[in-house]
């Protein structure tokens, strides 16, 4: 949700504000100022994506902000009978045309993009996800690719709106809910590939900047390294990043959320996919 400090005299109701692209701008510029930050984060919330296949969504209000609603999908051949995303229409269309908005006024857009297991813990009993994955893994995989291939559709359409920074995250695919084998199993047969396909729907004025958990898990792994950009003294994280559009692919090294962390010793560490 968004407190009421930073809402206050901008006229938004709630939760309509979090449906259109006007209210979603002014909500937007109103965190950035709020927070200090540098940038224009959207959207507010991690249920966008599955809204737009037919997912059950409550908006919530400005405390709780949307979440999941009733679960949709019960086998993984529900999963894969859910319509592509039509990036024309509904909340997913107007957080686009909000990121247009603010590129148009100069502002530094990320958007923030969310990964297979929140999804389908979204659309699914949680419970019956990690059935569905210890008794079903390959039709599991193949969901998780399908969702892979929707959100490199978003990429696209966000790269047409202006979007700068593309923050892929997911929540409930980390370590600590996955456990060791399942994260690196999850890593392997999808994280690893789907960047490896990310990176090239992004252009020169894109950067990808990942969760630092995947980020680790994929070194752990061993299938990424680490290379070294040094920026000559201290600086701030999302400037850097920024500076080194066209130079490098993808950052995990910090949290875009932290607003305001300075590189102390002006070195940027880029994950390079092998």
């Amino acid at each position: 949700g968004v407190s009421a400090e930073v809402t206050e005299g901008l006229g938004l109701t709630f939760p309509d504000a979090y449906k259109h692209r006007d209210t979603m701008v002014a909500l937007a510029e109103a965190i950035k100022e709020h927070e200090g930050a540098k940038y224009c984060l959207l959207p507010f919330c991690r249920t966008v994506e599955v809204e737009a296949v037919g997912g059950n969504v409550n908006l919530g209000n400005a405390n709780t902000g949307p979440r999941a609603g009733e679960p949709i999908c019960e086998t993984p051949e529900d999963f894969l009978a859910l319509p592509d995303i039509d990036f024309t229409q509904g909340r997913i269309r107007e957080v686009l045309e909000a990121c247009r908005i603010l590129a148009g006024k100069g502002e530094h857009v990320c958007l923030e993009i969310v990964g297979p297991w929140t999804q389908m813990q979204s659309l699914m009993e949680p419970r019956h996800v990690f059935r569905m994955q210890r008794k079903r893994p390959d039709a599991t995989l193949e969901v998780m690719n399908k969702m892979g291939d929707q959100l490199l559709r978003y990429v696209d359409e966000a790269r047409a709106c202006g979007v700068e920074v593309i923050t892929y995250s997911d929540s409930a695919g980390t370590l600590g809910i996955l456990g060791p084998k399942l994260m690196e199993r999850s890593t392997r047969d999808f994280t690893h590939g789907f960047l490896k396909r990310l990176v090239e729907h992004i252009d020169d004025n894109m950067i990808v900047q990942l969760c630092p958990k995947f980020a680790y898990a994929l070194i752990d792994t061993g299938l990424a390294e680490v290379v070294v950009h040094d920026m000559g003294g201290k600086v701030d994280f999302l400037e850097a990043i920024l500076e080194l559009r066209g130079k490098a692919r993808i950052v995990g090294q910090a949290c875009i959320k932290n607003v305001g962390v300075a590189v102390g010793n002006g070195k940027i560490r880029e994950l390079v996919l092998v």
